[in-house]
C-alpha cells in the first residue's frame, strides 16, 4: 500500500505529459507543407490521377465520356491506388536520451519524441497505419495517436535503448530515432531481419551539440545518465581528438549499416529547428519503399 501514492503521482505525471507532446507535435506537423499523400499507381482508389487513352481489353464502363467528347479519342479516368500502408516507429526512451548540455537546448528524448510523434501524425493523416515498436500494433486514427503519445513519454531505466520493430510487418516502412551511442549489435540484428522481410526505413540520429563538438576543458567528470559509468579527468581537452574520431567512426558504421540493408540515415542536433528534421524524416520515410 505504501507504493500507491507514488504510483498514482507517476501515472498523473505521465498523463499530464502526453497532451503537451501531442499538441507540440500537432503544431510541428501543421508547419510542414506537404503534398497530397498517395501512391502513384492506378487502381480502385478515390483520388483522381490522370486520363489515359482507351486500350484493347479495357472495360467500356471505365470510359470518361465528358473527357472523350473533346476529341475523337476515348479516354479512361485512372484513379490512384490508395491502400493503407504500415509504418513501424521506434523512439529511444533510454536514459542516455535524457541528456541536455545546457538549459538552452532540449533533451535528446524530448526532441526525438517530438519528431517521432509528428511523423506519426503525418502518416496517420495520410491514411497509413502506424505501430510503436512492440508496444502498439499498426492502427490508424486519432485514438492510435493518443496511445502513441502516452507510450512515448514513458522513460526506460536502461543506459542505452535496444531497437524493437516487432511484430515486423512485411514490406512496411520504419523509422528508428536514437542517439545510437550504445552497442550497435542489436541494431544490426534488427535491420538485417527487417531487410529480409522487405522492410526499409530511416535511422535518425539525435545528438546534443556538446556531443558533437566536445567543448570540455580541464577537470571534468563524465558520467552516464544512470550513474553506472563514471570517468574523471584533469585534462578533458586531451580527449577531444580521440572522442571526435570515435564519433566519426560511429557515424560511418551507421552509414555502412544503412547502405547494406537498404535504409537511409540522417543526423540532427537538438540546437537545430525540429521542423527541418521532420521534413527530412517524413520525406525519407515516404521514399523508403
Amino acid at each position: 500500500m505504501t507504493e500507491a501514492p507514488h504510483l498514482r503521482s507517476r501515472a498523473e505525471g505521465l498523463a499530464s505529459a502526453y497532451p503537451p507532446l501531442l499538441a507540440s507535435a500537432e503544431r510541428l506537423a501543421a508547419n510542414v507543407q506537404l503534398g497530397d499523400h498517395g501512391r502513384r499507381r492506378s487502381g480502385s482508389g478515390d483520388a483522381f490521377w490522370q486520363y489515359r487513352p482507351l486500350q484493347t481489353g479495357d472495360d467500356a464502363r471505365l470510359i470518361d465520356w465528358r473527357r472523350s467528347a473533346r476529341g475523337d479519342e476515348q479516354f479512361i479516368k485512372q484513379r490512384e491506388w490508395q491502400v493503407a500502408q504500415s509504418a513501424l516507429l521506434w523512439v529511444d526512451q533510454a536514459s542516455s536520451m535524457n541528456f541536455a548540455s545546457s538549459d538552452k537546448v532540449t533533451t535528446k528524448a524530448e526532441r526525438a519524441r517530438l519528431i517521432g510523434m509528428a511523423t506519426a501524425i503525418l502518416l496517420v493523416r495520410g491514411g497509413e497505419r502506424v505501430a510503436l515498436g512492440a508496444v502498439l500494433p499498426p492502427r490508424r486514427g486519432n485514438g492510435q495517436l493518443e496511445r502513441i503519445a502516452t507510450a512515448l513519454v514513458q522513460d526506460r531505466p536502461d543506459d542505452y535503448g535496444i531497437p524493437d520493430l516487432s511484430p515486423m510487418v512485411p514490406n512496411s516502412r520504419a523509422l528508428i530515432i536514437s542517439d545510437f551511442l550504445g552497442d550497435l549489435g542489436p541494431l544490426k540484428h534488427v535491420l538485417t531481419r527487417a531487410a529480409g522481410r522487405g522492410i526499409r526505413g530511416v535511422l535518425m540520429q539525435v545528438l546534443d551539440p556538446a556531443e558533437e563538438e566536445f567543448p570540455f576543458r580541464g577537470r571534468t567528470v563524465f558520467e552516464s545518465m544512470t550513474g553506472s559509468v563514471r570517468h574523471e579527468t584533469l585534462r578533458a581537452d586531451t580527449l577531444r581528438d580521440r572522442y571526435l574520431e570515435r564519433l566519426a567512426e560511429r557515424k560511418a558504421e551507421l552509414a555502412d549499416l544503412a547502405l547494406n540493408t537498404g535504409w537511409l540515415v540522417g543526423h540532427h542536433h537538438t540546437s537545430e529547428p525540429a521542423q527541418s528534421a521532420l521534413l527530412w524524416v517524413y520525406q525519407a520515410v515516404q521514399g523508403a519503399r
